[in-house]
């Protein structure tokens, strides 16, 4: 279910040439640690069997994508090259360093299996806000929203086969943090993600609709961190749970909302706009109403310490973070919560905005993902919000508190869920 993969597919078979496929392991990103790095390296094993049945040689290139590809392309006289894509900076510029050392006359297409509209296709131009973006991609839904025809098994072999993959010399080449363990209720992998898939259409998604903003009722989806690793399609995802809109016709409409709207608005935001993931990124208005209120007294402050240990006095914020730490997911409605208190807690929002990204990028198996800067920057700058009534600290940007959490659900229940293990 990869476009960029069946777009390469597509190309090879037109010349009668051996399709490869590379993945270059780079020995950090951003914050990811061993967590992140396992979930991803456990799912690659199956894609490197799968590939091997489909007899399409899988490469392990350890080292940065501009000094271990352009390499692999001369010495196996690779005749085209074709990448998927991501909005974040730090991919974009993966890319351009192996445009600049790719030969001349080796093309190189990206091909964006990320999103079900094309990011660029979506829309050309930051996007304000769900409202304006809503229209604009589902009026092109029709034409991308399309089952995916099959990867087959390729009939023009390569010359040699792929080096075996050592499995253990990837895991040392990384330069990560082990202490952030790996979880135990994700499986890595698409058979594991499409598992987890067909569990939310068969138990969860009935409910998904009525109760997704309760943290004690299992409604959600859980996909994120398959749909953030590539391991499942959101596009194969949305086919499935729209074969459920006469039952469910609630349901599927949120979940499509936050799936592509949301998700591929996250991705516009982070495409467009190369400060995502600063206070600059902001509009205007929020970056104004939070220089005003930036130097109003704070009910409490916390270090990052304090934060990432969850110690602060309130017992429903420590729960959620506890819960990203031992699962590597909070739930959804919380993560809101969880950023808004970090900015009412901390210095000022520059430092809110660095603290809440540092904990979700190196906690949530779903972190350094546009969806993720988004979130915080909803959360702690208004972004894709409009202004609020004005209040001390949050200025003009939404306001949620304890209260108003007690009127949604029984918080009690979840604080017991997460207490602190003594």
């Amino acid at each position: 279910d990869n476009w960029a993969f069946l777009y390469a597919q597509r190309l090879a078979l037109k010349q009668e040439l051996p399709l490869h496929v590379c993945f270059c392991l780079a020995p950090k990103f951003l914050d990811a640690t061993i967590r992140h790095y396992g979930f991803m390296l456990r799912g690659l094993q199956e894609v490197a069997k799968e590939c091997e049945e489909l007899n399409i040689p899988f490469h392990m290139l350890l080292g940065y994508a501009k000094d271990v590809l352009p390499t692999f392309v001369v010495e196996h006289g690779v005749g085209g090259l074709v990448t998927d894509f991501c909005p974040l900076r730090l991919p974009r510029q993966w890319v351009e360093d192996v445009r600049q050392r790719l030969p001349e006359d080796v093309p190189f297409a990206q091909v964006d299996a990320h999103n079900i509209v094309p990011c660029w296709v979506a829309s050309s131009k930051q996007e304000y806000s769900a409202w304006t973006f809503r229209g604009k991609i589902q009026t092109q839904l029709p034409e991308f929203l399309t089952e995916f025809p099959p990867v087959i098994h390729h009939p023009y072999p390569p010359s040699r086969p792929a080096e075996p993959i050592d499995w253990e010399a990837c895991y040392s080449s990384l330069q990560v943090d082990h202490t952030v363990k790996e979880v135990e209720w994700a499986t890595p992998g698409t058979a594991a993600g499409l598992a987890v898939l067909q569990s939310f259409i068969s138990q969860r998604l009935k409910s998904f609709g009525a109760h997704r903003n309760n943290p004690n009722k299992e409604a959600l989806s859980n996909l994120s961190p398959w749909f953030h690793f590539g391991q499942v399609s959101t596009q194969r995802a949305i086919l499935e749970v729209q074969k459920q809109r006469n039952k469910y016709k609630e349901s599927v409409d949120v979940f499509v909302e936050e799936a592509v709207v949301r998700r591929e608005l996250s991705e516009n935001f982070c495409y467009y706009n190369d400060k995502y993931d600063s206070v600059q990124g902001a509009y205007s208005w929020a970056q104004t109403t939070l220089k005003l209120h930036a130097k109003d007294k704070r009910p409490f402050l916390y270090k990052l310490q304090e934060l990432e240990q969850g110690t602060t006095h309130d017992p429903l914020w420590n729960a959620a973070q506890l819960q990203m730490v031992r699962e590597g997911k909070m739930h959804g409605f919380l993560r809101m919560y969880w950023a808004k208190k970090i900015l009412e807690w901390t210095q000022s929002p520059e430092e809110a905005l660095q603290f809440a990204i540092y904990l979700n990028d190196r906690y949530e198996l779903d972190g350094r993902d546009p969806n993720g800067y988004v979130g915080c920057l909803w959360s702690i700058c208004g972004i894709h919000d409009h202004g609020w009534t004005e209040r001390a600290v949050f200025g003009k940007i939404r306001y949620m508190n304890y209260a108003g959490c007690k009127r949604k659900f029984n918080v009690d229940q979840f604080e017991r869920r997460y207490a602190p293990q003594t």
